[in-house]
């Protein structure tokens, strides 16, 4: 018979303590794997800062003219854009307003959902995520969920044929059945 003494000498594990503390691990990593994403779904992308403004660009990058934007696109339209990156991304749209004007304001396209790129669809006068169903009202409120919050705002003007896309400092106006918050939700 063998006596241990409590001195320091390590026991040796046994087989049994070894396979089971393997399987454990095992199942706590499948869990953790399994479990991320499904809490990432719920929880809407974080809100990044921006600097002073930055002129709106096309797809290929170039600044966009105004005057060459309002010869081509009707009232009501919006334009897609590339300018400040408010929510996770930098895709806006421009609005140009019934007096064929480019607005104050613009439109952040990045879903609050999880960070899908919102398409205008100007038959119904809406923004509607394909991802998974999130609608916003023209002015960019939240009409249909699963998406938390309304599509960010940002401020939009004209200087030198350009426009300038700087971050909103006022309220948020927009009020909705499903979100009625006047403190802009992706204010840094």
């Amino acid at each position: 018979m063998t006596e241990y003494s409590a001195g320091p000498e390590q026991i040796p594990m046994g087989r049994r303590q070894l396979l089971s503390l393997l399987t454990g691990g095992a199942i706590a990593a499948t869990t953790a794997a399994v479990l991320y994403p499904v809490v990432l779904y719920f929880i809407p992308p974080a809100s990044g800062g921006a600097g002073e403004g930055v002129a709106a660009k096309d797809a290929a990058g170039n600044d966009i003219a105004v005057d060459k934007l309002l010869a081509d696109h009707q009232p009501g339209e919006r334009i897609l854009a590339l300018g400040l990156d408010v929510s996770g991304g930098d895709a806006t749209y421009v609005v140009i307003n019934d007096q064929k004007q480019i607005d104050n304001f613009g439109i952040n396209a990045v879903c609050t959902h999880l960070g899908c790129v919102v398409p205008w669809d100007n038959g119904s006068k809406s923004f509607k995520c394909p991802c998974h169903g999130s609608q916003y009202s023209e002015d960019g409120g939240l009409v249909k969920g699963p998406a938390p919050q309304p599509l960010a705002l940002v401020k939009a003007e004209v200087k030198d044929n350009k426009i300038i896309f700087s971050p909103w400092t006022g309220q948020d106006t927009r009020c909705t059945d499903l979100y009625c918050v006047k403190e802009p939700w992706w204010k840094a």
